[in-house]
């Protein structure tokens, strides 16, 4: 058996620079997306009705849809299915910038790891879709790996069309335990996008970036809107299925992913573009990145609030009955009450020493 039949994508001897083989693990997405609607239906939609109906879904099931149950599978798939947006990467028109709007979308420290990490949640996505007996479950984790390759697609098309360095990307080999990387994908892209949208909002306000630039990226944003509001339904139907010894065996892996992901956040990573030039990777640019996209000084709570604010609005239009994630939303505000708790109590403490004693 060949190494293409092996499984999705080609294994790689440790440190080979193939990408995997591109061609192959776009043929094997295809194949797994086999009823993904095709690109050009954006022919019969307009840019404002696609995304519409991207932003918005209900389930035809009346009353409650029962967490786990047939119908919660069914609405799963459906609603990643059904808001699918058709956009063609290879259509956008990405605007000419100015010498400082350039420099500032250059000096970005974010292209490095967001081309990098959209080359391997494809490829995690699609590998564990590959794993699965469920249809439709298959079809919605499949459709989420092509349009992460879409994402690496645009990001590509992008440094690309600006000139932007990139380090040396690393070769994307199979996961050798697809569960493990899947869940790390998910849960890595529930965090990060809580933060995003908050960033995204930031820079939109600030005006440091033309309007048609961010226009671009509006699309994905929300697609990963989509991505979480799948992966926090996959895991709660997924944990109603299993057995006791495999949901405490599940339970105990998810730990071990948030141990992991809170670690990778505090690394950053070196890698060397072609003329030897050092590119940092941030893991937690999401999070840190604010003074990046924006001239005002970073307020700590009013961004929470800001980010928690955004993730409403982006959900807002999904069916209430399908789960929205909640990690990252609960961290925000007990994170908004810690610090107002500390801000209080330096203030009385503060006035309490700065008061004089009174004269004899």
């Amino acid at each position: 058996m060949s190494s293409a039949e092996n499984g999705i994508f080609v294994k790689n001897e440790p440190g080979s620079f193939d990408h995997s083989n591109e061609e192959i693990s776009r043929k094997r997405l295809e194949a797994l997306c086999r009823n993904y609607p095709a690109p050009t239906t954006q022919s019969t939609l307009s840019v404002e009705e696609a995304d519409h109906r991207s932003r918005h879904w209900q389930s035809p099931e009346e009353g409650d849809i029962q967490i786990g149950s047939d119908a919660h599978k069914k609405a799963i798939a459906d609603m990643f299915r059904e808001t699918f947006n058709p956009y063609k990467p290879s259509i956008i028109e990405w605007p000419e910038l100015d010498e400082e709007s350039l420099k500032k979308v250059i000096s970005l420290p974010i292209w490095d790891i967001a081309v990098h990490t959209e080359g391997r949640a494809r490829l995690r996505m699609a590998a564990y879709a590959e794993l699965l007996t469920d249809p439709e479950l298959q079809d919605a984790i499949a459709r989420n790996a092509w349009e992460e390759d879409r994402h690496k697609t645009v990001l590509a098309d992008m440094v690309t069309h600006y000139g932007i360095k990139l380090g040396i990307e690393p070769p994307y080999e199979m996961p050798k335990d697809a569960e493990w990387t899947y869940l790390v994908t998910g849960f890595s892209e529930c965090w990060d996008s809580f933060f995003a949208f908050g960033l995204f909002e930031s820079a939109k306000r600030s005006g440091l970036f033309p309007e048609k630039l961010t226009e671009v990226f509006e699309p994905v944003i929300q697609e990963e809107t989509r991505h979480i509001l799948l992966f926090a339904n996959w895991l709660a139907y997924h944990r109603k299925h299993l057995s006791l010894p495999a949901r405490i065996k599940l339970e105990a892996r998810i730990l071990g992913v948030l141990f992991y992901l809170f670690y990778e956040r505090l690394s950053l990573v070196k890698t060397f573009d072609e003329d030897g030039k050092e590119h940092t990777e941030d893991f937690n640019f999401t999070v840190r990145g604010t003074e990046c996209v924006t001239d005002k000084k970073f307020e700590f709570i009013p961004f929470m609030k800001l980010c928690l604010a955004e993730n409403e609005r982006r959900f807002k239009g999904y069916d209430k009955r399908l789960l929205r994630p909640q990690l990252a939303p609960w961290a925000a505000r007990r994170a908004i009450e810690a610090v107002g708790t500390w801000k209080q109590l330096k203030w009385e403490v503060t006035s309490l020493f700065s008061k004089q004693p009174k004269q004899a």
